[in-house]
């Protein structure tokens, strides 16, 4: 994993982290979407592959994903199990872009980023995901 970024509740930017927790069902911790009482399938976690983001020009955390992976089909874990460290997930969905998106990078990024934007993921069980932790498939 090459990047890690969270948003701030009533803020519009994310920052950067090299560690955070990851709660089953809920989310992570200190992340604007971080829900107490328990988020809605693949709304905990967003994951998209450090070659998009490169392709597109963008930085990591401006296409506003909180996991930026290297060497891994983000895509392909749709429906699937894997695991960010210790901690499991299951892709659930594209995280297409949007409008929102497209007003903080530049015009164009919603059609540059169609089916490439990430993934939105469940935490099945939580633990910490930190800087340099391997996603693997399981």
């Amino acid at each position: 994993m090459e990047a890690i970024h969270l948003g701030d509740p009533g803020k519009a930017g994310l920052r950067p982290v090299d560690s955070v927790r990851a709660v089953a069902g809920k989310g992570l911790e200190g992340d604007r979407h971080f829900h107490p009482g328990g988020a809605q399938p693949g709304q905990a976690l967003t994951l998209v592959a450090a070659e998009m983001v490169e392709a597109v020009g963008l930085r990591p955390g401006e296409t506003r994903r909180q996991v930026t992976v290297r060497g891994v089909d983000v895509n392909g874990l749709i429906g699937k199990r894997f695991r960010i460290g210790n901690v499991e997930c299951l892709g659930v969905e594209l995280c297409e872009p949007c409008r929102h998106l497209e007003e903080m990078t530049r015009p164009g990024i919603i059609k540059a980023l169609a089916h490439r934007a990430g993934i939105n993921a469940d935490i099945l069980v939580g633990g910490l995901i930190s800087l340099g932790d391997r996603v693997e498939e399981l």
